[in-house]
């Protein structure tokens, strides 16, 4: 068997393209000058749902996708820290809120955002934190 011809046939493909297999950017970067990455001022969190009754007394749902901006690294490493008790507390606002809507009446979101800002102001120890609602969906 001729196993050592198949072996120097492999190794050398990989030396010939190994530098075509390294990404463009790590060329540019190398050469260039070094940009400094700002660190992240927002993150979003999975959507929150909450059980709704129906005006003909069906359950329904209603869902709210919600992000957290902060410009202050320290607070955003906070609240990245506390998602669970950010998930929680919007969880719970939304429940609440939810169980009194009656039915074919619409949310009004513009409260459910300040529930929600007061609940991630309580959660955080201070203001400094904007939640973002993405959408709402109540089916």
């Amino acid at each position: 068997m001729r196993r050592h011809r198949l072996l120097s046939i492999a190794l050398a493909a990989a030396l010939v393209g190994g530098p075509l297999a390294v990404p463009a950017p790590a060329f540019a970067s190398s050469h260039g000058k070094e940009e400094q990455k700002a660190p992240p001022t927002y993150f979003q969190l999975d959507p929150i749902n909450a059980v709704v009754l129906r005006r003909d007394g069906r359950r329904g749902v209603m869902s709210v996708e919600t992000g957290i901006e902060a410009k202050d690294p320290v607070l955003m490493a906070r609240a990245q820290a506390s998602t669970p008790r950010l998930r929680a507390a919007f969880a719970q606002v939304l429940m609440v809120y939810a169980a009194g809507l009656r039915g074919g009446i619409a949310p009004d979101m513009d409260y459910v955002g300040r529930e929600l800002q007061k609940a991630c102001d309580q959660v955080l120890g201070k203001p400094g934190a904007r939640v973002l609602m993405g959408s709402a969906m109540l089916s």
